[in-house]
């Protein structure tokens, strides 16, 4: 249903992204991406590398390293996807927002909610 492609989206050293395989319908589960956590306070080792631009947080006390393709959703204001934390099974479970089409990016939203505009770190804007 997803796979990693080349995205025209993301700056980043690797340029990834998430891109449909097949038309998905509103709702549907796109990935169910485990998590590695750790608390907050050890969060400055990890601010250290590259991973410090992909991690989640994770409840009040952790942040968490996402596996499978979880950190590799790339960020829309307007998304296709949302998650939610799923703390019993230790995972964040990515949703379609709005029907996918098939070959389309699917981007979520790095604020945690789909309507929210909030600036991100690595975004310059002059929004107040």
């Amino acid at each position: 249903m997803i796979e990693i492609k080349t995205s025209k989206l993301s700056n980043g050293e690797f340029n990834r992204g998430v891109f449909a395989t097949r038309n998905i319908t509103k709702g549907e589960l796109l990935h169910e991406a485990p998590v590695i956590p750790y608390l907050n306070e050890d969060h400055e080792f990890i601010e250290k590398t590259i991973l410090a631009d992909y991690v989640y947080e994770y409840g009040a006390n952790h942040t968490a390293i996402l596996l499978g393709y979880g950190s590799l959703f790339n960020h829309s204001y307007t998304p296709n996807a949302t998650y939610d934390i799923n703390f019993k099974n230790h995972t964040f479970d990515f949703y379609a927002y709005t029907d996918i089409c098939a070959g389309d990016e699917i981007l979520i939203n790095y604020n945690g909610e789909v309507d929210c505009d909030d600036p991100l770190w690595f975004m310059e804007t002059d929004k107040e």
